[in-house]
């Protein structure tokens, strides 16, 4: 039997607001779904392509400000990206997505058609951290050129691979951003300590980016990397430059989470910073 659901608001003829006995209230998506259709009347939960919740009171309110500046072609198009998205992903989305990746996609589209150039500084960060979803964010730019005509920059993908990163994590694209930029700085501090510019696209600088993204959440995590003692003190004896930098790093990653990095995180980094340097 079919579960019917009163309409609270019609947002567009493809979006509708309806109550839901146990969520309180659902977002339906689907062709036509409020099209002839107002507030008070029955649809049927069946004939939606996408369903959604808002929880977020804030959210809501965004999404509903935001549908009035969007072609609803657009709207019926976003449905199949984060179908594509879940399906390669092979995971359920975080909700805020729809909000936000529908947000960051409309405003990317006027950006292009403006021809407003913008770089993205993190760039070869965001490919070297989420190499999956920067995958799929590539395939979702293709997308959007193959059905809109539309070619965005090479940092509009990088924009996208955080969004989905924030939905398969359930991070907020504010905490991504800080622990981004705060590797973007450590990356810096080695290059200056070091008088070396890193390539961006060698395997080497991907390891310590990763490592010192696993780095980050063990602090979060509270776990050690492990207990090396007579590691420390052959690294600290043979390579004293890359060890005393490790330490650095640390430092810095100590005031800028606020947190305890384990002792142990300085052994690990040695070994990525004598390995990226070539240095003893």
């Amino acid at each position: 039997m079919e579960q019917q659901l009163k309409i609270k608001k019609v947002l567009n003829n493809n979006v509708i607001i309806a109550a839901h006995p146990s969520y309180e209230e659902v977002v339906l998506i689907g062709k036509g779904i409020g099209f002839n259709k107002s507030m008070g009347e029955e649809v049927s939960f069946d004939k939606a392509d996408k369903t959604f919740l808002l929880s977020n009171e804030q959210e809501k309110e965004q999404y509903v400000n935001l549908l009035p500046h969007i072609d609803e072609a657009l709207i019926d198009f976003m449905n199949d990206i984060l179908h594509h998205i879940e399906a390669r992903m092979g995971q359920e989305l975080n909700q805020h997505i729809h909000v936000a990746l529908t947000d960051h996609i409309a405003f990317a589209i006027n950006r292009a058609k403006k021809e407003m150039q913008f770089t993205n500084p993190f760039l070869f960060e965001i490919e070297s951290l989420y190499p999956k979803e920067y995958q799929v964010a590539t395939e979702v730019v293709t997308m959007i050129y193959d059905q809109l005509g539309i070619h965005f920059p090479e940092g509009e993908t990088g924009f996208i691979a955080l969004h989905i990163h924030s939905a398969v994590t359930d991070k907020t694209l504010r905490e991504i951003n800080r622990h981004n930029q705060l590797i973007t700085r450590l990356v810096g501090i080695v290059e200056d300590t070091m008088d070396i510019e890193i390539d961006k696209k060698s395997v080497d600088y991907h390891r310590l980016v990763q490592h010192l993204h696993r780095a980050i959440d063990r602090v979060y995590q509270g776990e050690s990397a492990g207990d090396e003692i007579r590691l420390a003190e052959m690294l600290k004896q043979e390579y004293p430059v890359c060890y005393n930098l490790a330490w650095k790093l640390i430092k810095v990653m100590q005031k800028q989470l606020n947190k305890p990095v384990d002792e142990s995180e300085a052994i690990y980094l040695t070994i990525h910073l004598q390995r990226l340097t070539h240095k003893s």
